[in-house]
């Protein structure tokens, strides 16, 4: 949804409706995933995906119905269908779109808790007989930001949406016991993943935007003065010109942090990887060839810490490539970080 915002954003100051397509079911071969999000404009302008471009053509034209009439719906689309061959899916995958439209006001009250990174749950009513079709009830944590009047008429199914907002973590559609064949998708935004890296060297550089680009938050730790500058780091999210010791006590380090250490320079690596080995990030790499991450391997043993939590560590950090550039070296860091994330 982050990445939508600049061109919503735009959209919405030049007076456009917008309609907002998700992704809620797939089967088969699908290449988006449930949660996956499109924009599009009364006059076909479009941000996002929600295939790899087999069915955006006829979701665009519900969507632009979608701004004109204000009207939402479940498209379908697979091998099933007359429409199969027309819209790209004769390979035998299946996708559930559900469109709707954009309400500007209750847009504005996400972008805060967007752009602060908060998470954020939206339950939408996908599928019912009813006229309520799109009522939605939105919360970040524990604090409701936004509920359709339709939902207080029911408070035993809010009950139901509420259980199902506390409980996921990721896209979900459900149908709770009711009749009306009554279903609800819960798309589920947690905070961006974030890379911490080591020392500002040249492939730190080149990983910084690399991860930009991925939308992963990026933070540069590096004491030494000349190598961590907003300068080289144009595009970093945060510079900390500390050690990691200091950096990490004042930097929370979570389940969606990765660490690439890549100073080369044990007096900072070490304590660095010392950290990180106490926390739960999901991912620690370390620069070196083998040779040098055996010995840094040895040291690290030496201050104690255990060797179950040594083989943490990826080193020779990155996929192997045959990497030899520092862009192709931060390429190869950047997929085995992804690799892990999404394990």
């Amino acid at each position: 949804m982050r990445e939508l915002l600049p061109d919503i954003d735009k959209w919405l100051a030049a007076g456009k409706k917008i309609a907002l397509a998700t992704v809620v079911s797939t089967w088969g071969s699908s290449p988006r995933p449930p949660g996956s999000i499109m924009a599009v404009t009364e006059d076909g302008q479009m941000a996002g995906s929600v295939s790899g471009g087999c069915v955006e053509g006829a979701v665009i034209e519900a969507a632009i119905s979608a701004t004109k009439i204000g009207n939402a719906e479940l498209l379908h689309f697979g091998v099933a269908d007359e429409t199969a061959w027309d819209v790209g899916l004769a390979c035998g995958g299946e996708i559930d779109i559900f469109v709707q439209p954009l309400d500007p006001e209750i847009f504005s009250k996400l972008v805060p808790i967007i752009n602060s990174d908060r998470p954020l749950t939206i339950a939408t009513l996908i599928s019912s007989q009813s006229k309520i079709l799109g009522a939605q009830h939105i919360q970040s944590e524990m604090e409701i930001i936004y509920q359709s009047p339709s939902f207080v008429l029911k408070p035993d199914l809010l009950d139901l949406i509420s259980e199902q907002v506390k409980s996921a973590n990721s896209p979900k559609r459900f149908s709770p016991e009711t009749k009306g064949g009554i279903e609800y998708f819960v798309n589920q935004f947690n905070p961006s993943p974030t890379l911490i890296m080591i020392g500002g060297v040249h492939i730190a550089i080149a990983l910084a935007d690399i991860a930009r680009s991925v939308h992963f938050n990026t933070v540069i730790v590096d004491p030494r003065r000349a190598f961590g500058t907003p300068e080289r780091f144009v595009h970093a999210d945060k510079l900390l010109q500390v050690y990691p010791s200091k950096a990490f006590a004042s930097y929370e380090i979570t389940a969606v942090t990765a660490i690439a250490s890549l100073s080369h320079d044990p007096k900072i690596d070490d304590p660095a990887l010392i950290a990180a080995l106490n926390s739960p990030a999901f991912y620690i790499g370390a620069l070196g060839s083998s040779k040098t991450h055996n010995r840094r391997l040895k040291r690290l043993a030496k201050s104690g810490i255990s060797e179950e939590a040594l083989l943490r560590i990826k080193g020779p950090i990155g996929l192997n490539i045959g990497a030899t550039t520092p862009e192709e070296i931060a390429l190869a860091i950047m997929a085995q970080v992804i690799a892990a994330y999404r394990t």
